[in-house]
């Protein structure tokens, strides 16, 4: 009987384990965006993944955050909160939101992170 309550014990145990992006990430804090489709990104984004169920960063203008519950390899974010402060580059951050709230999956290999989506869009972020 003690065996069988062990077991039950591990198996509930397994089935907290963090799943989301986080927990293949690593401890690599932000990364930064290169490339959208292929071409160099013009302004300065980080998206931050460490912590499970959310993300933050640094858009060109705002910090963001977002819930991302979905499990690895699946990318899938709530709405995008922000701060609101003004810059020239609001039409680059409002490309950046646009793009990042069309990914759906989600690739990570050593320091780069990959978000894609169906449709072949692609966003390259890399650990400074």
């Amino acid at each position: 009987m003690i065996r069988i309550l062990a077991l039950v014990g591990l198996m509930v145990a397994g089935c907290n384990k963090d799943e989301t992006l986080a927990a293949f990430a690593g401890d690599a804090g932000d990364f930064t965006l290169i490339s959208i489709d292929s071409l160099p990104f013009d302004g300065t984004a980080t998206i931050n993944v460490s912590q499970a169920g959310t993300i933050t960063g640094q858009a060109p203008c705002n910090r963001y955050f977002a819930d991302q519950k979905a499990p690895y390899p699946w990318f899938e974010l709530g709405p995008i909160g922000a701060t609101r402060r003004a810059c020239a580059n609001l039409d680059l951050e409002q490309t950046y939101f646009d793009t990042l709230a069309k990914m759906t999956l989600a690739e990570v290999s050593g320091g780069t992170l990959i978000l894609s989506n169906d449709d072949g869009l692609r966003m390259v972020f890399q650990v400074p």
